[in-house]
């Protein structure tokens, strides 16, 4: 091919072509490789010092840091505490956003509002939020305040400052700020499911529940893998804004989990490598995790 106009091959336009077209994406790449590549690279790096703090001279230490998590009770702990929170909440509050999402689907009277009222948790700052059930589960708060209407103020209790309770407490949490925003997400993919496939399997006799999971669930599962991804990572990496708010890892370190442990030994401890060290196994367990989710939601077809 010949390029009449400027007395240039085709080949040769078509290469200037694509050099423009990559000169479009160096800014996009190099903010990538600054602001992503570049904090990852420095979080393994970190990882393998002894350091203290911004102003602190810094060690290279090798693997002491994680050899050091090996012997530490505390990261045990935290261990345990997000295993068990990961295991509770991401089961409750798929399959809970999922049912949500498909009554929404059918469109009640008055679903605009519950579409609506679904985003509240979203318009709550962290703070707020921490604000609103530490109201719920003060001593004179909320649920002990139901509990005496009930004539159960035997079991009133500081719900917060007793290990078994707080624990429960967060669970109830982030199940309660996460459910509905996933609920949200899944009635928009629902919505796009075709009202007809509803209609015949209703006139072949399949009520509510087998349209939910047999035809539903199968139609959306990718959808749903995508959501449940989106919520293992906020309660692996982000659940310590509300640990911090509602506990601060207490009583003792029944509460604490992973991610609040990481923020726990950089800013209160001054032990910035050793919290890195936990971000490096902290991040090799959410990509494991969304490698096994991605598997799990994967199509059959």
């Amino acid at each position: 091919m010949y390029d009449d106009r400027r007395g240039l091959p085709g080949r040769e336009v078509r290469r200037r072509r694509e050099l423009a077209l990559l000169g479009f994406t160096l800014p996009a790449l190099g903010w990538f490789l600054v602001f992503t590549v570049g904090p990852l690279v420095s979080l393994f790096y970190y990882s393998m010092t002894a350091w203290r703090g911004l102003i602190a001279p810094r060690t290279f230490v090798g693997g002491d840091n994680f050899r050091r998590l090996a012997e530490d009770p505390v990261f045990h702990h935290a261990i345990r505490n997000s295993l068990l929170q990961l295991v509770i909440t991401l089961p409750i509050v798929i399959v809970g956003a999922f049912m949500i999402a498909y009554y929404l689907s059918l469109r009640p009277r008055g679903h605009r509002i519950v579409r609506a009222v679904l985003f509240t948790p979203v318009l709550l700052s962290a703070p707020a939020l921490g604000m609103v059930f530490l109201g719920v589960f003060a001593p004179s708060g909320l649920v002990n305040g139901f509990l005496d209407g009930l004539g159960r103020s035997a079991q009133a209790r500081p719900w917060l400052a007793e290990g078994t309770t707080a624990g429960i407490a967060i669970l109830v949490v982030i199940v309660w700020s996460s459910m509905s925003v996933s609920a949200a997400m899944l009635a928009s993919r629902m919505n796009a499911v075709p009202d007809e496939l509803f209609e015949a399997a209703e006139l072949d006799g399949c009520g509510h529940w087998r349209q939910l999971w047999q035809i539903a669930w199968p139609i959306c599962r990718e959808f749903v893998g995508v959501v449940t991804m989106l919520q293992f990572l906020w309660t692996l990496f982000s659940s310590a804004a509300v640990v911090l708010l509602l506990t601060r890892g207490g009583p003792g370190t029944s509460t604490v989990n992973l991610s609040f442990l990481v923020y726990d030994y950089a800013f209160n401890q001054s032990k910035v490598g050793y919290s890195q060290a936990i971000a490096v196994l902290l991040f090799g367990v959410g990509v494991l995790g969304l490698l096994g989710i991605r598997r799990l939601f994967r199509a059959d077809f």
